[in-house]
């Protein structure tokens, strides 16, 4: 290792109660781990803890990102039947030369099926975690089209110091280099991409509000939601929750939300740049979950399924125009016509919250919200990445165009602008014979980069929106990854609206 510390993973990394769950471990120096295990929620509660777990020191795999660590368990974890769905953090320490050392691993313990203990079922956003993790190698941003999920999260992913620049979204004062983001991560010895993934920043701050206020949530991984299809519609759900950035998506895990919606139950996308990738998990482990996460992204014609009959399942943009998916079927947007907001020279000195144009609707009670008011900005609600629509007005007011999938009957209740990277204010350039990222946008969505098509999605918003399907379902939307971050105390009318949304559909 560059360092001595400690680092693990745990796997499987969903179970119910009653299963088991290894905890795989590196120590330098093969010294005993402290371990420490608590769901972590409205509050945190240890449920198991060890100060002595025996463990050796395993090298890291020059394949490791692609392939996983392949440690073996160092210490076998008896889920207890009683421990509530949720997110469970692992702590790991060792003692250095009398310094404490520590890393974080997790696992969920997710509902039994048909046996749900809450009306609210929330996904956390694993596979964009996985996507950007880049410890070992490679990740789906720097080349690679294949990683692990057997092997530790790299820092920052599951645990964050507090700090400026710990939000990736510029807050105050604008700033198009990011400079106080980018010094947050290299003081705290974080990785790169720690602020576009992970569990603090958007999922940790929803759930403590929302357990807080008195709302009982259920917790899955996103392979549970295809693994489990019957997750949703057999255990009773009344809400699914998509929350902060959750950009990765499996077909299975599309056409267990999609029929849940379709069949009368709801849907809340708090959430940003939500399910823009195709991607598919593949080779099974014999504890049953698939370890390998598969994206080919930009080199999607190196796919083996590209130029096949199986073109559907390519790991491209669900919006591209050889898959014929948009996301905007499921959510009413797509990031496709959104964009960034508050991030580095996009959008830069932006609001950083909606305008609203239809305060009359029921999500909006209580709030005090009049039309051209401008929601969340006291609290960056609307920031780092945004999902929209094509829309056009009438009288004054937005409404869909219906010709990039979004449902005819999507109501637009508030928008921000926000804008793709170009090949001059991408934060990481692209490569001189490489398309920018509202190029390679547009050739999926219209086969062409020509000047007239990347025109057609070169300004974006972010839409806050709502559907109704056809036996009752409703799908709300915030168009934006940063709405968690209006919780807690930052914005009444943010906190106002999310309350109307979980009690009225989450019951």
């Amino acid at each position: 290792m560059a360092f001595e510390t400690v680092t693990g993973y745990c796997w499987p990394q969903s179970v119910v109660g009653g299963e088991t769950v290894g905890l795989h471990l590196s120590s330098a120096g093969a010294r005993p781990v402290s371990v420490e295990v608590a769901r972590v929620g409205g509050e945190r509660t240890v449920v198991f803890a060890d100060e002595a777990v025996p463990s050796d020191n395993h090298p890291i795999p020059a394949d490791a990102a692609a392939h996983g660590c392949g440690w073996p368990a160092a210490f076998i974890l008896n889920v207890e039947s009683t421990w509530r769905s949720g997110y469970y953090e692992v702590v790991l320490e060792i003692d250095v030369d009398g310094k404490r050392r520590r890393s974080h691993a997790f696992f969920v313990v997710r509902p039994r099926i048909g046996a749900p203990t809450a009306s609210i079922l929330l996904a956390l956003a694993t596979n964009t975690w996985h996507a950007y993790n880049d410890f070992g190698g490679r990740n789906l941003y720097t080349g690679g089209t294949q990683v692990s999920l057997q092997r530790p999260m790299a820092p920052g992913y599951l645990s964050k110091p507090p700090g400026l620049g710990r939000r990736i979204t510029t807050t105050v004062p604008p700033d198009p280099h990011m400079a106080a983001h980018v010094g947050y991560l290299a003081l705290n010895h974080l990785s790169p991409y720690a602020g576009s993934a992970g569990w603090p920043d958007w999922e940790l701050p929803f759930i403590a509000w929302a357990e807080q206020h008195g709302h009982a949530i259920d917790v899955v991984t996103n392979p549970d939601v295809a693994d489990h299809p019957g997750l949703l519609r057999a255990s009773g759900y009344s809400l699914f929750l998509s929350v902060g950035h959750d950009e990765y998506w499996s077909s299975g895990m599309r056409d267990a939300v999609e029929g849940f919606i379709s069949s009368g139950g709801h849907a809340a996308f708090f959430s940003g740049n939500t399910a823009f990738w195709q991607v598919r998990h593949e080779d099974p482990t014999p504890e049953g979950p698939t370890k390998t996460m598969v994206g080919y992204k930009g080199f999607f014609k190196q796919d083996p399924v590209f130029g096949t009959d199986r073109v559907s399942e390519l790991t491209s943009m669900w919006s591209d125009h050889l898959i014929e998916r948009p996301e905007n079927h499921m959510t009413g947007v797509s990031f496709a016509r959104g964009g960034y907001h508050r991030i580095g020279q996009r959008a830069t000195a932006g609001a950083g919250g909606y305008t609203v144009h239809r305060p009359d609707h029921w999500i909006f009670a209580n709030t005090g919200i009049g039309y051209g008011d401008v929601l969340g900005a006291a609290a960056t609600a609307v920031g780092y990445e945004c999902d929209g629509c094509d829309f056009t007005y009438r009288d004054g007011l937005p409404y869909p165009t219906g010709t990039d999938g979004t449902p005819v009957d999507f109501e637009i209740l508030g928008t921000a602008p926000a804008a793709h990277f170009t090949r001059t204010t991408a934060a990481r350039p692209p490569a001189p014979n490489a398309p920018s990222e509202v190029e390679f946008i547009a050739a999926r969505l219209f086969g062409s980069r020509a000047n007239e098509d990347v025109e057609r999605i070169s300004y974006g918003h972010a839409v806050l929106g709502t559907y109704t399907s056809a036996a009752g379902g409703v799908a709300i939307t915030s168009g934006s990854t940063d709405w968690a971050h209006g919780l807690s105390g930052r914005d009444p009318q943010i906190e106002q609206i999310t309350t109307n949304i979980l009690n009225r559909l989450g019951t």
